[in-house]
């Protein structure tokens, strides 16, 4: 798959066959994400593969708005550095990256917020997260069990302004 196409056929999966997702893949998964662009070069993440059912049910149960976790073959957390000045926007990079990646796996995959969330603590203390990071994101992998939702987005003569607006 090329990149635009994986772009373009992107789509939020929350409901996934009970198949398990190859670790190989994952680790290629976050390998993008490791290789996503950051703020001079520096690189302030660390990504934690959650693939154990009682971990995911967990992160079912903590979380807001992701209570289909407990269906997912694995999550990936993305974890940048309190210090750096450009955690999130770093965090947000990697985390795009990988779901880019795992649509040309043909993996569905769901952003699930995770940055200034009642519940990182509760995730962080969960997984002994060191106390120097931050999460920002949590996105569940799985493959689809359902026509995705295609949201109605805004056309690009919408969106697209040339020289002022």
């Amino acid at each position: 798959m090329q990149t635009i196409e994986a772009i373009k056929r992107r789509r939020s999966v929350r409901k996934y066959i009970d198949k398990p997702i190859k670790n190989e893949i994952l680790k290629d998964i976050v390998d993008c994400g490791r290789l996503a662009p950051s703020g001079n070069n520096s690189q302030p993440w660390e990504f934690l593969v959650v693939t154990k059912h009682e971990d995911l049910d967990f992160l079912a149960k903590v979380t807001t708005y992701g209570k289909f976790l407990k269906e997912a073959g694995a999550c990936i957390i993305t974890f940048c550095e309190k210090n750096n000045r450009h955690h999130l926007e770093d965090g947000s990079a990697a985390t795009e990256n990988m779901i880019l990646a795992a649509t040309d796996y043909g993996i569905g995959t769901c952003w699930i917020a995770g940055y200034n969330r009642t519940y990182e603590e509760d995730i962080v203390s969960h997984f002994n997260v060191p106390q120097d990071l931050r999460m920002i994101s949590i996105i569940s992998l799985g493959y689809d069990d359902s026509h995705p939702y295609v949201p109605n987005k805004r056309s690009i003569d919408e969106v697209l302004h040339w020289e002022k607006f």
